[in-house]
């Protein structure tokens, strides 16, 4: 029981909903999550860690960024399974998720066109984060 109840916690936030659609198809590390959310990095990072602690995300690192993806259903419980089904089914056209997808897609764009031109060994000091605030100070 106590399985079903830390999923079903872990569904009863916009946010964390909105992360679990996010990540449809895609791994994404916390920076990209904080910036569609257009939230706190502390604030995101609550809601990464409450879905993990969930099960409904699988976290993987990759050099010093960390990137999250839905947990695989094939390996999970019955309860993340269920919930997995749920939120991808029932949200899947709800105009805000559209939204945080044209979001999302222009923050990749975004990263791509300013990584373009970076060595390799330069594009991993160069995250989301840092983008997501240029373009801030760019806009101010």
């Amino acid at each position: 029981m106590l399985d079903f109840l830390t999923v079903t916690k872990a569904l009863t936030d916009e946010n964390r909903l909105r992360i679990m659609m996010a990540m449809r198809g895609r791994e994404m590390c916390v920076c990209q999550v904080t910036a569609f959310l257009d939230l706190a990095p502390s604030t995101t990072s609550k809601h990464l860690s409450v879905l993990r602690q969930a099960r409904l995300i699988e976290s993987t690192k990759h050099g010093k960024w960390v990137y999250y993806r839905l947990a695989d259903p094939e390996k999970s419980s019955r309860a993340v399974r269920d919930a997995l089904h749920l939120v991808l089914s029932n949200l899947s056209s709800h105009p805000a998720i559209l939204r945080d997808e044209e979001r999302i897609q222009e923050i990749l764009r975004r990263e791509d066109s300013i990584c373009a031109d970076l060595d390799e060994s330069d594009k991993d000091c160069l995250h989301s984060l840092e983008i997501h605030s240029l373009e801030t100070e760019v806009e101010s």
